[in-house]
């Protein structure tokens, strides 16, 4: 059996995040578009409910669902770093090629870079949906 067919190698898309159970997720951006499966997945791993925007309580996690034309990339990212443990990643989720509201990956680096963080990998965790997860520079 090659290494790939071990279905302990498989991991779902929520599980690529890295969340555990127990953990304090702030999700932000959520609309109607977002993959509900995707959500679903992420709550079942945390074993609660994804907190919404308004969360004050110092997160191990933020879910940043972005598209083009949601405003500024780089203040949104700023914003999330206000309720973020030290060292806690953001997962910035947004819509892959040619799909509407796809945010170029280079404008996800500057905009990484100015907010001071920097992107740590791209994977996709859905049908429509890239996630970057971004990293504190320090």
């Amino acid at each position: 059996m090659s290494p790939s067919a071990d279905p302990r190698q498989q991991r779902t898309p929520a599980e690529v995040l890295g969340f555990t159970n127990g953990q304090l997720v702030q999700e932000i951006g959520y609309d109607d578009d977002v993959d509900l499966e995707l959500r679903d997945t992420m709550e079942d791993l945390i074993g609660a409910e994804l907190e919404d925007e308004d969360c004050q309580d110092i997160v191990d996690a933020v879910v940043l669902w972005w598209r083009e034309g949601d405003g500024d990339l780089t203040d949104a990212l700023v914003d999330s770093l206000s309720t973020l443990d030290a060292g806690a990643p953001i997962w910035l989720l947004c819509p892959k090629a040619g799909r509407d509201g796809h945010v170029r990956p280079a404008e996800v680096q500057e905009a990484a870079e100015t907010a001071g963080l920097r992107v740590m990998s791209t994977v996709s965790l859905a049908q429509d949906w890239t996630g970057t997860r971004l990293a504190s520079r320090t």
